[in-house]
């Protein structure tokens, strides 16, 4: 069977942002910086070629990656 496409951390970070978490509360929950939260948010558009945030989601959706 085929892994999870994140790591362990990007996975982490879109959870919150589907909680309607900002990048600041995202970094603070997480004991990261808001540069890293940003690096694995795009890391995470690049993997899936998606443009924003909300494409990624919605990816991440389709493939199960995510749950709401």
């Amino acid at each position: 069977m085929k892994g999870s496409i994140l790591t362990k951390r990007e996975k982490e970070v879109f959870e919150l942002l589907i909680k309607n978490k900002t990048t600041k509360e995202i970094a603070q929950i997480l004991g990261i910086s808001e540069k890293t939260v940003r690096n694995h948010i795009s890391n995470t558009m690049q993997k899936l070629g998606v443009k924003g945030r909300s494409g990624a989601v919605v990816e991440l959706l389709k493939l199960n990656e995510l749950s709401l």
